[in-house]
Protein backbone atom coordinates (compact mmCIF):
# COMPACT_ATOMS: atom_id res chain seq x y z
CA UNK A 1 0.00 0.00 0.00
CA UNK A 2 1.46 3.44 -1.08
CA UNK A 3 0.59 6.54 0.83
CA UNK A 4 0.38 9.76 -0.80
CA UNK A 5 1.10 13.42 0.95
CA UNK A 6 0.18 16.46 -0.94
CA UNK A 7 1.39 19.85 -0.13
CA UNK A 8 0.21 23.30 -1.08
CA UNK A 9 1.56 26.33 0.25
CA UNK A 10 0.51 30.05 -0.13
CA UNK A 11 2.24 32.94 0.86
CA UNK A 12 2.68 36.56 -0.14
CA UNK A 13 6.44 36.05 -0.68
CA UNK A 14 7.60 33.81 -3.32
CA UNK A 15 10.85 33.80 -1.58
CA UNK A 16 9.15 31.74 1.53
CA UNK A 17 7.40 29.57 -0.70
CA UNK A 18 10.32 28.39 -2.23
CA UNK A 19 12.57 27.93 1.01
CA UNK A 20 9.61 26.26 2.99
CA UNK A 21 9.30 24.00 -0.55
CA UNK A 22 12.90 23.02 0.03
CA UNK A 23 12.88 22.02 3.26
CA UNK A 24 10.13 19.90 2.88
CA UNK A 25 11.68 18.04 0.10
CA UNK A 26 15.32 17.73 1.82
CA UNK A 27 13.50 16.76 5.16
CA UNK A 28 11.57 13.92 3.08
CA UNK A 29 14.81 12.70 1.07
CA UNK A 30 16.58 12.27 4.63
CA UNK A 31 13.76 10.02 5.41
CA UNK A 32 14.41 7.93 2.07
CA UNK A 33 10.69 8.39 0.91
CA UNK A 34 10.08 9.33 -2.92
CA UNK A 35 9.78 12.80 -3.78
CA UNK A 36 8.28 13.99 -7.18
CA UNK A 37 7.98 18.49 -7.05
CA UNK A 38 8.02 21.09 -6.59
CA UNK A 39 5.17 21.99 -9.25
CA UNK A 40 4.94 25.44 -9.49
CA UNK A 41 0.80 26.28 -9.32
CA UNK A 42 -0.05 29.33 -11.69
CA UNK A 43 -0.42 32.50 -10.14
CA UNK A 44 -3.44 34.79 -9.78
CA UNK A 45 -3.90 38.56 -9.99
CA UNK A 46 -7.04 39.65 -9.05
CA UNK A 47 -7.65 43.38 -9.42
CA UNK A 48 -11.05 45.42 -7.98
CA UNK A 49 -11.87 48.76 -8.62
CA UNK A 50 -13.49 50.39 -5.70
CA UNK A 51 -14.69 53.78 -5.49
CA UNK A 52 -13.41 56.09 -3.20
CA UNK A 53 -16.25 57.81 -2.34
CA UNK A 54 -19.47 56.19 -1.80
CA UNK A 55 -22.16 59.36 -2.66
CA UNK A 56 -20.35 61.55 -5.04
CA UNK A 57 -16.78 61.65 -7.37
CA UNK A 58 -17.83 58.60 -8.94
CA UNK A 59 -15.06 59.10 -11.06
CA UNK A 60 -12.30 59.20 -8.81
CA UNK A 61 -11.71 55.35 -8.61
CA UNK A 62 -8.57 53.02 -7.36
CA UNK A 63 -7.39 49.79 -8.26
Amino acid sequence: MSQKIRIKLKSYDHNLVDKSAEKIVKTVKSTGAVVSGPIPLPTHKKIYTVLRSPFVNKKSREQ
